[in-house]
């Protein structure tokens, strides 16, 4: 990881404007594995997470408008009696160039802050995409190509420092925990792993309906997720955390039962759907970057009605397509309490 900068390059302006079309969506919604085969199987819910063995490199026309990671540097060792102090970094999505503005409609990134109080080292660890976030949530349609092409991966990113400013001003940094070097270490090859099998990035979660009780159809892997993971990994290797109230920022769509209609090749292969191929590529169609104000205005047009009148979605989840009949509230962004882990929780879960 660190000096691993996957993504470095440049992408044309249109990622950021679609990104902000999932916030226009859960607004306008308030108002009055048998790979290769579409046939039956047995599902379980949430469907899980496909990991990878190792990382693949990235296609050469996946570019990031943002460089990703252009500091990091290798997870250092630390001496196991070393003692550091974590904390929770939390500050609003594209404030760099929005300021506070998603602040204040919850719409957070989040990050791990450690502090060696023997050196007096600062350390930020994150996760996020490599390409920005429309390219993880929408596909390419290359002429040349017959399948919607996908620019999606998102990995760790670690390096010396914490911006104090950044993540105060309109955010949080706050001490959550202590921990010795030891635990650091070990936390830091879980760190390793987890980033080399966990490689691509997934923004929505996808549940039955808004009450808590309901069937999650798909979770999302994003920042906080990872953040999430990394505090319980801490907490299963003897970490204590305060008790203090810690918020993250959700993306759901809402559907009745997910039906599964294939992959790549089934659909769009030599023996594909062609009727199926069409009608995803026609869904994802107005989601294409680089539009005019008019094209723009006219897919904003295309979106509702596909998604709130006809109530239909496409998701791409483990390189496989899934139709979602859509229902009411259709999509919402939230900022829900999830508490810090407790190692006798984990420890129980874990069957330790």
């Amino acid at each position: 990881m660190g000096t691993r900068t996957w993504g470095e390059g440049r992408e044309g302006g249109g990622q950021t404007r679609w990104a902000l079309v999932l916030l226009w969506l859960a607004v306008a919604a308030d108002l009055p594995s048998a790979w290769g085969s579409s046939g039956p199987r047995l599902q379980q819910w949430p469907v899980p997470y496909r990991r990878f063995e190792f990382r693949p490199t990235p296609d050469p026309y996946c570019q990031a408008q943002y460089t990703f990671c252009p500091t990091g540097c290798p997870i250092p060792v630390m001496k196991d009696d070393d003692v550091l102090e974590v904390f929770r970094l939390q500050a609003p999505v594209w404030e760099f160039k929005y300021g506070d503005l998603l602040g204040h409609l919850n719409i957070m990134h989040d990050a791990i802050g450690f502090r060696n109080t023997m050196t007096g080292k600062n350390y930020t660890m994150e996760w996020y995409e490599l390409f920005q976030l429309g390219n993880c949530t929408f596909p390419h349609l290359r002429p040349e190509m017959n399948a919607p092409f996908w620019c999606n991966q998102g990995a760790a990113c670690f390096f010396e420092g914490i911006d104090d400013i950044h993540w105060k001003e309109n955010g949080t940094l706050v001490l959550i925990a202590t921990i010795s070097g030891k635990i650091f270490n070990q936390m830091a090859n879980w760190v390793k792993r987890d980033n080399e099998t966990g490689i691509y990035y997934e923004t929505w979660t996808v549940r039955a309906s808004p009450e808590k009780e309901s069937t999650t159809w798909f979770e999302s892997y994003d920042c906080s997720k990872f953040v999430l993971r990394t505090y319980e990994k801490l907490a299963e290797l003897g970490a204590k955390f305060k008790k203090i109230e810690t918020n993250y920022t959700r993306i759901f769509l809402y559907s009745g039962e997910p039906t599964f209609v294939g992959n790549e090749t089934s659909i769009f292969g030599p023996a594909g759907n062609k009727t199926l191929a069409t009608a995803i590529k026609r869904f994802y169609y107005p989601f294409r970057p680089h539009l005019s104000v008019k094209e723009f205005l006219l897919s904003l047009v295309q979106i509702f009605d596909a998604v709130l009148i006809h109530r239909q979605f496409y998701l791409f989840y483990n390189f496989e397509y899934w139709f979602l009949p859509m229902k009411s509230p259709f999509i919402k962004i939230t900022y829900e309490e999830i508490p810090l882990p407790n190692k006798t929780l984990v420890s129980k879960t874990l069957g330790l």
